[in-house]
């Protein structure tokens, strides 16, 4: 049996879904922890927690689908979200956060956030 197929991909994106959250809690922790430290308002610390998560929680996400079906196959796997499942599977894994130009521009604006947010609140 192949792995191409839409069974498969849906395996692939509700264990990436069920992945999804506690890869987020484990990558933003300690960006909070860095904010609360330096006395950043709640808001910022929080959103900047997010957002320095997402490139991190994305990568390992990647990682799974290319072990489940491939580096050659992975492009069938996105195309399906994005153009069968736009708004149910593939509405939060869509193609764009797999590039790495995009997960490094979110890194970078996280970490902007850090003096941003600290010094808004002086």
């Amino acid at each position: 049996m192949s792995e191409l197929n839409e069974s498969n991909y849906r395996r692939i994106a509700l264990i990436n879904w069920a992945l999804s959250v506690p890869l987020m809690v484990l990558f933003a922790w300690p960006y909070f922890y860095v904010a609360r430290l330096l006395e950043i308002n709640e808001f910022f610390a929080y959103f900047g927690a997010f957002i320095f998560a997402i490139p991190f929680m994305m990568t390992i996400l990647h990682g799974h689908v290319t072990m489940a079906l491939g580096s050659v196959h992975r492009h069938f796997y996105y195309e399906w979200m994005t153009e069968e499942k736009p708004l149910t599977y593939g509405i939060f894994f869509h193609p764009i956060f797999v590039k790495t130009r995009f997960r490094l521009i979110l890194l970078i604006v996280s970490l902007l956030l850090l003096p941003v947010g600290y010094l808004v609140f002086i």
